[in-house]
């Protein structure tokens, strides 16, 4: 079975994690782009903003005007967001530190593992996709003009940090420590049970 420490320091992680990733999600330097000293212009998920002595941000009209890049990082960071939820909700059933289904350590221990599997699955599709944004960045400012280019955005960075929580809260939540039980043998001597006489002669 995990120790309650082990279960307890995953999930903070994983909690870490989900709340990286919803900052990321909701940021709107994903990418962004400086023109001169001064002007400086974002690009996120749902709106962009342009920096030049005020800020001044817009949403997005429509999200089927959008960019494929957008619409695909879009739904799989809620999608994350909403597996971190529920794998938060399974794992506090089955952390020993809670009081859920007591008297049944090996269903907690499994419910526990459960949740720690489905932080780990969120964590690779939140890592997945922004690598893939990433990349796409990289392939569009191959063919830009250096004046055009866009720049990684703290979005980014913060996203990769949620993700990587979010599996190593996983990990630590799916951790069990195998520990066999080794019971003693005893060797048992026959005694004699009845007294041999000899006969003297």
């Amino acid at each position: 079975m995990a120790s309650s420490g082990v279960q307890l320091f995953g999930f903070v992680l994983a909690l870490l994690g989900l709340a990286g990733t919803i900052a990321a999600t909701y940021m709107v330097e994903w990418k962004q782009q400086s023109r001169g000293k001064t002007h400086n212009i974002y690009d996120g998920l749902w709106m962009s903003c342009s920096e030049y002595e005020t800020t001044d941000c817009d949403f997005y009209e429509s999200i089927f005007k959008l960019p494929v890049e957008i619409q695909a990082t879009r739904v799989a960071m809620l999608l994350s967001i909403f597996l971190s939820a529920v794998g938060l909700l399974v794992s506090t059933l089955g952390m020993k530190c809670t009081r859920f289904m007591d008297g049944k350590s090996e269903t907690k221990a499994h419910t526990a593992m459960t949740g720690g599997i489905i932080f780990i699955i969120a964590g690779l599709l939140s890592l997945i996709i922004t690598s893939w944004y990433v990349s796409y960045i990289v392939d569009a400012n191959k063919v830009a003009h250096h004046l055009n280019s866009f720049e990684f955005g703290k979005a980014i960075f913060i996203s990769w940090a949620g993700s990587l929580l979010n599996i190593l809260g996983g990990v630590f939540l799916c951790y069990r420590r195998c520990s066999r039980s080794t019971t003693p043998h005893t060797v048992n001597h026959l005694l004699p049970t009845s007294n041999q006489k000899s006969d003297y002669v």
